[in-house]
């Protein structure tokens, strides 16, 4: 799959974050809200990043569901 079609697909399952890969060839999310003070004790991150792109939505995912525990 492309670059392109990789990019898009992964910004379409998580509207909440913006998606991009760097010239480097790494894949970063950034969430487009500040945690909560209860989601970075959850283990939240503003920014993550990873090597492959399947990686990076294992990553998201992760995140989604620690942010899901943190909120009451």
């Amino acid at each position: 799959m492309s670059f392109d079609r990789h990019l898009a697909e992964i910004a379409r399952e998580y509207p909440e974050w913006t998606i991009w890969r760097s010239d480097a060839g790494r894949w970063w999310a950034t969430r487009h809200h500040p945690l909560t003070p209860a989601q970075r004790e959850a283990g939240c991150a503003m920014t993550i990043d990873a090597d492959e792109p399947e990686e990076l939505r294992e990553q998201l995912e992760e995140q989604e569901e620690r942010a899901k525990s943190a909120d009451p």
